[in-house]
C-alpha cells in the first residue's frame, strides 16, 4: 500500500464472525466474500479465520459494518449465508431484513429467509405467555395463528438449544369422514390429521432439516393416542385440535408433562367434531385450570384471523346463524 492509499484509510476495524463456521460464511474459495468485495470497491476488506478487516473512509465503513453486522446475524441463526442474503442485504432491497428482526414481534427467520413473526396483537401476547408459563391454551377461530405461532416458538426452542425436542400432535378425530375407508396403513390413514403441522413445519426449516429431524426423533409427529404412557421432557410439545379429545384424553396428555418441557395447547370451540354425546375436553379443562399457577388461557377473536379478508366475513357469518 502506497502512500496515497494511506492518506485516505481514516477507520480500521475488526469483526469477529463468532461460532459461524468460515467456510459456509466465506464460502468455498472465498465466494461469498468475494462477492461481498464487488459491492464494497471503495474499502479493503480482508478476512483470516474467524476475523474480517475492514479499511478506509470512515464513513464508508461505517455503512459496510451495518450490512456485515446483518450478515453475520443472519448467518448465526441459520449457519449459512446464499448469495441471496449477501445482495439484499448489500444493496439494501430488503429493509424488513434490517429492521424486523429486532422488533419484539419477530420469532425466527424461516424457510428461504421468511421473516415468523407475530402479526396480531394476540398472537404478541401468545409469545410472551409461552415465554411465561409452563402450559398455554390458545382458544380460538381457525385462521388466527395459534398452531402457527406456536410451532415457530418450538423451533425457535429447538433452534436455541433450550429444548431437545419438538414433539406435535393431534387427535386423530374423524371429521364427517370415515378412518377405516381410507386406503394405507395406520401411519398413511393418520398422517392427513397431521399434514396442517407438517406444512407449518415447512416454512420454517428446509425439507432436508424436517425429515432428518424425524428420523432422528428430534420432531415427533403424531396421534395423541401414541402419547399415552409416556413422560414427555426436554421438550416443546404441541397438542393441536385440543377441542377435538374427550375430558379423560386430555388429562392423559397434560399429565405426561416432564420438569422441564414446555406444553401448549391449540383448538376451535366453534368446531368440535366429536359425537353429540361426547363433551370436549377442551372447555373443561379450561374451566376447571384456568386459576392454577403457571398455566395460561389465551383467547383469539375474529380480529386475529390472518387468512384471507373473506375468512372473517365466513366466521361471522356461522357466527349469527349460530346466535339466531
Amino acid at each position: 500500500m502506497n502512500k496515497n492509499e494511506t492518506a485516505h484509510i481514516l477507520k480500521e476495524i475488526e469483526k469477529n464472525i463468532g461460532n459461524i463456521d468460515p467456510l459456509e460464511f466465506f464460502g468455498i474459495n472465498d465466494k461469498n466474500l468475494d462477492l461481498i468485495k464487488k459491492f464494497e470497491k471503495e474499502i479493503k476488506i480482508t478476512a483470516r479465520g474467524n476475523i474480517i478487516k475492514i479499511s478506509g473512509n470512515e464513513k464508508e465503513v461505517d455503512l459496510f459494518e451495518k450490512k456485515l453486522d446483518q450478515l453475520i446475524d443472519y448467518a448465526d441463526k441459520h449457519q449459512i449465508i446464499n448469495e441471496k442474503v449477501i445482495k439484499e442485504v448489500m444493496t439494501e432491497n430488503s429493509p424488513e431484513f434490517r429492521v424486523e428482526d429486532s422488533s419484539d414481534n419477530f420469532i425466527l427467520y424461516g424457510r428461504d429467509k421468511k421473516i415468523i413473526k407475530a402479526r396480531t396483537e394476540t398472537q404478541y401476547k401468545l409469545i410472551k405467555e409461552i415465554i411465561k408459563n409452563d402450559i398455554v391454551f390458545a382458544v380460538g377461530p381457525a385462521g388466527t395463528g395459534k398452531t402457527y405461532t406456536a410451532v415457530a416458538l418450538a423451533v425457535k426452542a429447538l433452534k436455541n438449544k433450550t429444548v431437545k425436542r419438538i414433539i406435535l400432535t393431534r387427535p386423530a378425530v374423524e371429521a364427517g369422514e370415515n378412518l377405516g375407508f381410507l386406503p394405507g396403513d395406520l401411519r398413511e390413514k393418520v398422517d392427513p390429521y397431521l399434514r396442517p403441522l407438517y406444512d407449518a413445519l415447512d416454512d420454517m426449516l428446509s425439507e432436508e432439516k424436517v425429515k432428518t429431524y424425524i428420523e432422528r426423533r428430534i420432531i415427533e409427529i403424531a396421534p395423541l393416542a401414541f402419547m399415552r404412557g409416556r413422560t414427555l421432557d426436554d421438550a416443546f410439545v404441541i397438542l393441536d385440535e385440543a377441542q377435538n379429545c374427550s375430558q379423560m384424553q386430555l388429562k392423559m396428555f397434560l399429565t405426561r408433562m416432564g420438569p422441564t418441557a414446555k406444553f401448549v395447547v391449540t383448538g376451535d370451540l366453534t368446531q368440535i367434531d366429536l359425537p353429540k354425546s361426547q363433551k370436549s375436553g377442551l372447555l373443561h379443562a379450561i374451566q376447571l385450570l384456568k386459576n392454577v399457577k403457571r398455566i395460561s388461557v389465551l383467547e383469539f377473536d375474529i380480529k386475529d384471523v390472518t387468512r384471507h379478508k373473506i375468512v372473517k366475513d365466513i366466521i361471522n357469518a356461522y357466527s349469527k346463524e349460530k346466535e339466531k
